[in-house]
């Protein structure tokens, strides 16, 4: 599952909500949540900004630990 989408379902955030504060389109962050585009560097940094989380949050690797976990990178 995409992180942004993750966040946004635990905050309780609309899409079109963050797509005003970030000044884009529904239809962009839409394609961010749904893993079509992958948001530059610094819409990513904006958007933990926006969400009050670390972008390191938003940043997962598709490698798991021996424990399961997902890794950060």
């Amino acid at each position: 599952m995409n992180r942004i989408k993750e966040v946004l379902e635990e905050k309780g955030i609309k899409q079109i909500w963050l797509a005003e504060k970030l000044g884009k389109s529904y239809n962009m962050v839409n394609a961010y949540v749904q893993n079509r585009q992958q948001p530059r560097l610094e819409i990513l940094m904006s958007i933990a900004e926006i969400l009050d989380i670390d972008v390191k949050e938003l940043i997962i690797s598709n490698k798991e630990k021996k424990n399961g976990k997902k890794e950060s990178i």
